[in-house]
């Protein structure tokens, strides 16, 4: 029910009454210790699978390089998150900082690009999931295949109904899955460490007659066969050693103390990736027999370097062991888009019956039903469009491009969001202060517009983003013509008007 409208500026707003919200809430559980896996889990599929393609584009030194770069870009954007996330404790996340620093538009276009990572992050790692259950179910079962939609269909099924039915359910699965994620990972490491050639399998890659990547038999190549134009061409692909820590303020509203754990969470996450995805950057494509050549292209990575330690012998019980990271990341990106199309929902950007809860167990079930349709929905689209079986990896380097797509502009909008915040409104308190300040928000964007620049060069990226631009376009439009006007004062609403008016 309405109580009351009122127009700002070119947009208005209705104050809803308390049902409107006791139709909409959500429940505090997560502690430090979940937040930090909410935020490692997330990432910790790109140490599984896609990271890898980067090979096909710089070489082993390009890889490096370009992980090194966006590692960069990531700290400057963690360390402003840390500062904005206990300032705003509000689940629209990257919606809600750009609300109060740039208005209603800045933080529409923001949510919109958050929320084309998050639906399409989970479709990418379905695919991959995919893939390893396919190579799984080609040794368990030889001659026989399964139809690799259908794992994608098993997957958003079961974790859905795992997110759906309950927050400490679902932080508790995070935490696990977690956890079991960088076992299989450390218990990679310390298997490879005594069966790794770097000059001959990590180098083992140069150029080709039609100048892209061609493998050298005997390794012992240059550690940048593309030069710096490869190192660059690469940062798209190192994004997926980090992409969406940046996560973790959707879970403001579900937090005990965000205030004091919100920070302490998204840093000490960022300082666990950074470990994982040197070690894996190094040793995944030094094993004996697999090559940086190979793991280019490859869908599983991760379980080629099993296989290559270990034999064809035990190559199922592994490909369920690889599994883990892939689960652990769709589980925890299925609650962040969630709650990313729930914020939108709540304050009237997307129509409003998307943000009802579940009234037994308080989780935006509608939300994450939605969003996980279309995801889906895309990648099925892709299937037929792009010749199914024939594809290959090609879905996956479509959807990971279209993700990190949405994932830059985002970045690039929230460091914007923060430089403004610090210079217009100094007087919001501010529990954690970034040490890298404006400075470190700088050269965040400045990495995310090179890398934008660079993605637009990869042939699959002309594929996706048009797409991505109809969504863009489809969804501007919306706002222009319906959802402006009924915008409602959620806190991240009344939170942003009030500081403006402070300002």
């Amino acid at each position: 029910m309405a109580d009351g409208n009122r127009q700002v500026g070119s947009v208005a707003y209705t104050r809803r009454d308390k049902s409107y919200f006791e139709n909409r809430q959500l429940i505090r559980h997560a502690n430090v210790w979940h937040l930090w896996a909410l935020g490692v889990g997330a990432v910790i599929s790109g140490h599984f699978s896609g990271w890898n393609f980067g090979f096909a584009t710089g070489g082993w030194g390009g890889m490096l390089v370009a992980g090194i770069i966006i590692a960069i870009m990531y700290v400057g954007l963690v360390f402003s998150i840390a500062e904005m996330s206990p300032a705003l404790p509000h689940t629209g996340a990257a919606y809600s900082f750009a609300r109060t620093a740039m208005g209603p538009w800045g933080g529409f276009v923001t949510g919109l690009c958050e929320n084309v990572e998050y639906v399409l992050t989970p479709a990418v790692i379905a695919f991959f999931i995919g893939s390893y259950m396919g190579g799984i179910w080609e040794v368990a079962f030889p001659g026989s295949s399964v139809w690799p939609p259908f794992w994608w269909i098993v997957t958003y099924v079961i974790f859905l109904a795992l997110n759906i039915f309950g927050v400490a359910l679902s932080f508790r699965v995070t935490l696990i899955v977690t956890l079991l994620s960088l076992a299989v990972l450390i218990t990679f490491w310390i298997s490879a460490l005594p069966n790794i050639d770097f000059g001959r399998w990590a180098l083992n890659i140069g150029v080709g007659p039609n100048g892209a990547a061609a493998e050298l038999p005997e390794g012992n190549g240059s550690w940048f066969p593309f030069g710096f134009s490869g190192v660059l061409a690469t940062l798209p692909f190192a994004v997926w050693l980090f992409l969406a820590i940046e996560q973790l303020p959707l879970a403001a509203e579900e937090s005990i103390d965000p205030r004091r754990d919100m920070p302490r969470g998204i840093i000490a996450g960022m300082a666990t990736l950074m470990v994982s995805a040197f070690m894996i950057v190094l040793l995944n494509p030094s094993v004996i027999g697999v090559g940086a050549f190979k793991l280019g292209s490859s869908g599983e990575p991760l379980l080629d370097g099993f296989r290559a330690i270990y034999g064809d012998s035990g190559a199922v019980l592994l490909g369920i062991i690889a599994l883990v990271g892939l689960i652990a990341s769709f589980h925890t990106i299925i609650f962040a888009m969630g709650r990313q199309v729930y914020s939108l929902s709540r304050a009237g950007y997307f129509p409003s019956g998307l943000s009802v809860t579940h009234t037994a167990y308080k989780t935006p079930h509608v939300a994450m039903l939605a969003g996980a349709g279309v995801g889906l929905g895309i990648m099925l689209i892709m299937w037929f469009a792009l010749g199914g079986e024939t594809a290959g990896s090609l879905i996956g380097s479509v959807l990971l491009n279209m993700a990190v797509f949405g994932a830059m502009f985002s970045y690039i909008l929230q460091a914007v969001s923060f430089i403004l915040l610090r210079r217009n409104q100094p007087h919001i308190e501010r529990p954690y202060r970034s040490p890298l300040g404006i400075p470190g928000a700088t050269l965040t964007i400045v990495i995310g517009i090179v890398t934008l620049l660079y993605q637009i060069q990869d042939p699959n990226f002309t594929r996706g983003v048009v797409w991505v631009a109809v969504w863009f376009g489809v969804a501007i439009v919306y706002f222009w013509l319906v959802g402006r006007n009924k915008l409602i004062l959620s806190p991240e609403e009344e939170f942003a008007l009030e500081h403006q008016a402070q300002a």
